[in-house]
Formats: structure tokens, C-alpha cells, sequence
């Protein structure tokens, strides 16, 4: 992994790219002045996406998805070299009087500087620190899993699999009046992010039967198995986790069809169906950056390392890590 000095730290543009599956390496990168209608943005942080990102990272995306899975600002095609990522935040350094300043998100792969068009990143609302923005695009997909979920007041909500997503999505239902909100994991240490969420928690073995609302966002065939059982007569179990080219077995035998269950996927790529005449993907965001204006979530946060360490977290996290929920990397 290269070293980064400091000198050349503030004057180089610097980029994260996977080189070979399970293998990354900072590369250094020409930077070309902002043309009208464009920004140029310093990185401040960005975050480590633990589902797709890492797929990609172990170059585990499928080739009949190679196409539909390019990130906004992706460099490169899968399996690799590729540079990928979207999570950045960042101060404008150049560009529009009304931006210059300002700081910013940006569905960008982790690099120091970068160049985009202006209507591509976001402003950070008043009351969300940058630190805690990278959680922007866990946000919006925890937003469009419950615009796809349609909860109703008084639903009793499981949400299998503790992960950021999963977490987002049971603190967005909690907030519901009336409704009973349990998360489910494995990972018992789990729970005291729950709590400190206000989530009850529950292991699998332990969790209530007959949900009106599962939401699966584990990442794990077993997680859906259970996901399954918990709900209750034509209750409807959403899908969030996105398998990449393993093959997932489901018992839909048993009391599948004698329970009317619905399964249904939500992928953030889509504004929600019901939503999509009204909502952009702007507004969405805007909406996911606006809720993040609550510090109870820095408890999503749980690790952080400097750039120059990146490719060396992305191997630690791909090889495990099931106590690290988001990773985010801080910029020189």
C-alpha cells in the first residue's frame, strides 16, 4: 500500500481502487479543472458500504449485473480494476459562488479531490455534521425499503439483521405512533446499539411470532428462512439483501401458501413505486440527509481510519469484522 506523504497530501489527487478481487491499492489520479456547471470537492470522509461494496471488493458482482450496478461516478468495469464507492463527503472548493464553501454529499467512489457536475452533490443540512453524512445513502435506502414496506400505525414490525440498513429501517419504524418495532440478529453485542436506538432486540430463537411487517436486510439466506417464519398471515416480507451470485433455498413449502405471505424485494436504485410520481431521487436524498439530523445516530459509527489505511480496511471487513457496523474513512 502506498504511502501518502503529508506535503503531497494537500496538492495530489488520490483514489481507492479494487485491482484484482479481495486486493486494493491507493492509486494517484490527474484531476482536471471544473468546467461550467461543475464542482470541484476536498473529501472530508467517506463511508465503507458492508453489502455491495464489498461484493464488489471480493468481485462478487454477477456478469449479468454488471451493467445495472455501476456506481454514479464508477471508474473502471467489474470484476476489475475498479473504482468504486458512494458515500463521499466533501467541501466545495470549486465552482458555483453558492456552493464554494459549503459542505457537501456526493455519490463518489473514495477520492481526496473530485470534480462533478454541480447538481451532483448534496448540501449537508444545518444540525448534520459531516461525520455523521456518510450514513446518507444507508439513509435513502432505509426511506425507500418502508416507502416500499407501506407499515401502517399500529403494525408490529420485525427487522431481521442488524446491520446499518437493517438498523435504519427499525429506528425509521419505531418512530411510527403505535407500532412495535423488534430487531433481530445473531450478533448478540447487537443489541446495544438497539438500545441505544430504542430498538428492542431479539435473537432469532427469541423473536416474536406473527409480525404484521419483516423486513430482511441481513445479507444471508438464513436471516430470510427466519424472516419467513415470523410473519404472520398475509403479512408481507421485504427483501433488502442482495445475494450477488450465490443461490438462495427457501422453505416455501410448509405454511407459505397456507399463510398467504407475500415476499417482495426493495432495491434503493428505484424511487418506490407509490412515490415515484411525486419524488425525485434529489428530494429523496434530501429527505434521508434531513433525518440524519439526530446524533443518536453516530452510534452507527463505530470505527474509523485514514485514508491511506483503506485498502487495508476493506480487507479486514471482507474478512469479517461482525463488530464493525459503518466504517468510515476520514481524509488528510
Amino acid at each position: 500500500m502506498p504511502v501518502i506523504p503529508s506535503r503531497v497530501a494537500s496538492d495530489a489527487t488520490w483514489a481507492c481502487w479494487t485491482e484484482a478481487p479481495g486486493r486494493a491499492a491507493l492509486r494517484a489520479e490527474t484531476l482536471r479543472a471544473p468546467g461550467p456547471g461543475e464542482v470541484m470537492v476536498r473529501a472530508l470522509h467517506s463511508g465503507i458500504s458492508r453489502g455491495t461494496e464489498l461484493m464488489v471488493f471480493r468481485g462478487e458482482v454477477p456478469a449479468t449485473e454488471f451493467e445495472r450496478m455501476r456506481a454514479p461516478f464508477q471508474a473502471g468495469d467489474f470484476p476489475a480494476p475498479v473504482k468504486y464507492g458512494y458515500a463521499g463527503v466533501g467541501r466545495v472548493e470549486q465552482g458555483p459562488a453558492a456552493l464554494v464553501g459549503h459542505d457537501v454529499f456526493c455519490l463518489h467512489p473514495h477520492q481526496t479531490r473530485y470534480v462533478v457536475p454541480a447538481d451532483a452533490v448534496h448540501l449537508l443540512p444545518a444540525g448534520v455534521p459531516p461525520a455523521r453524512a456518510v450514513l446518507a445513502a444507508n439513509m435513502e435506502t432505509a426511506v425507500n425499503a418502508l416507502w416500499d414496506a407501506a407499515p401502517r400505525l399500529g403494525d408490529r414490525i420485525a427487522v431481521v439483521g442488524g446491520g446499518v440498513v437493517g438498523l435504519l429501517v427499525a429506528w425509521l419504524a419505531g418512530r411510527m405512533p403505535g407500532c412495535a418495532v423488534e430487531l433481530i440478529d445473531t450478533h448478540a453485542p447487537r443489541a446495544a446499539v438497539a438500545a441505544q436506538l430504542g430498538i428492542a432486540f431479539a435473537s432469532p430463537d427469541a423473536a416474536t411470532l406473527d409480525a404484521d411487517l419483516v423486513v430482511h436486510a441481513s445479507g444471508h439466506p438464513e436471516g430470510l428462512v427466519t424472516a419467513l417464519r415470523l410473519a404472520a398471515f398475509e403479512a408481507t416480507v421485504l427483501e433488502m439483501s442482495w445475494y450477488g451470485q450465490r443461490a438462495v433455498t427457501l422453505p416455501l413449502g410448509e405454511a407459505f401458501h397456507s399463510r398467504r405471505l407475500v415476499l417482495r424485494s426493495s432495491q434503493v436504485g428505484h424511487v418506490a413505486p407509490a412515490q415515484r410520481s411525486r419524488w425525485t431521487h434529489r428530494r429523496r436524498m434530501a429527505l434521508a440527509l434531513a433525518l440524519l439530523a439526530d446524533p443518536v445516530l453516530d452510534a452507527l459509527i463505530t470505527d474509523s481510519a485514514p485514508f491511506a489505511e483503506l485498502p487495508a480496511v476493506l480487507a479486514r471487513l471482507a474478512a469479517g469484522a461482525p463488530d464493525t457496523l459503518c466504517q468510515r474513512i476520514d481524509y488528510p
